[in-house]
């Protein structure tokens, strides 16, 4: 997208691709310098990190050498030349053990400040903690910093569950916690025009819910219901198309903040998504059940 608006870009990666200019990792520090004394910087987007599914091949140390210290790394290297940096974080370092384990008589509400922060796994503690950083820069150094974190948007299967296929799993996680990949590349745009403006942002980029706070308890009960009174023609279209609705929502991420602070819009919503199906369209989310991260292909391969 910065490419198709003229700018020039410099990627770089731990593995070689088309999008690839520089072949390294952040956790090198040298190279991250190099990177910055050969090139006019003037922006970054932060977006390397090991995550998730990474923990089952990857050390806590790596994480903390990546998530961590990597990012400060590009911080110390964007403040130097007061490049705006917007930095990829994730919803998933809100979610505590209790809330993935939903011991809640209601839905949980999650916007920008809910808290106290309890992350369940080396992921989020990492994650967290480069926020942090971020934070950090901006106060101490005067860095535009603009942090988003980011609901689900890959294109891959699940990894917990295989109850539903991907693309009915997809669709129903735009009415709480997912955002089409083209949005979430948008609104990382957004982030990075506006970070002058804002000095320092904390966003979370998820799908506008057509649910209300008011709904949480009959989501909790029975989203169903509460899902037929805002989209009476959603049962009808995933029975002709043998899906299922969810019988429990058991959180919702608000993603309306950077909305209303950096007029970012949303282009691909729930009601989007089963205008497709009921026209016989293709999903506006991107679903690759053959999906390898370059990173396992690479080392694999």
């Amino acid at each position: 997208m910065l490419r198709l608006r003229g700018q020039p870009v410099i990627g770089m990666d731990v593995v070689p691709s088309e999008r690839t200019d520089v072949v390294g990792s952040v956790v090198d520090r040298a190279l991250v310098g190099r990177v910055f004394s050969e090139n006019d910087i003037t922006g970054v987007i932060h977006a390397g990190a090991l995550h998730k599914p990474d923990i089952a091949r990857h050390s806590p140390q790596a994480f903390i050498d990546t998530n961590v210290t990597g990012t400060l790394n590009l911080l110390d290297a964007a403040a130097a030349v007061q490049a705006p940096f917007v930095f990829t974080s994730t919803t998933s370092l809100m979610i505590s053990q209790a809330l993935r384990d939903e011991l809640y008589d209601r839905t949980v509400w999650l916007d920008e400040d809910y808290g106290p922060l309890a992350p369940r796994n080396i992921y989020g503690v990492t994650k967290l903690a480069a926020e942090g950083l971020c934070r950090q820069c901006h106060l101490t150094r005067g860095l535009n910093v603009v942090v988003l974190r980011t609901a689900r948007f890959f294109p891959e299967e699940d990894d917990t569950t295989r109850t539903l296929s991907g693309p009915n799993l997809k669709t129903n996680e735009l009415l709480n916690r997912r955002a089409s990949v083209q949005d979430m590349a948008r609104a990382h745009l957004a982030a990075l025009d506006k970070a002058a403006d804002v000095g320092f942002g904390l966003y979370i980029v998820s799908a506008p819910t057509p649910f209300s706070k008011t709904d949480r308890v009959m989501l909790h009960r029975d989203a169903q219901k509460v899902i037929a009174g805002y989209l009476p023609d959603a049962r009808r279209v995933y029975a002709q198309k043998g899906w299922s609705l969810p019988k429990t929502i058991g959180r919702v991420y608000d993603g309306s903040r950077i909305t209303r602070e950096l007029g970012f819009t949303y282009e691909t919503t729930f009601a989007d998504a089963l205008n497709a199906a009921m026209r016989g369209l293709a999903s506006p989310l991107v679903h690759d059940a053959d999906y390898v991260s370059p990173q396992v292909a690479h080392a694999t391969g």
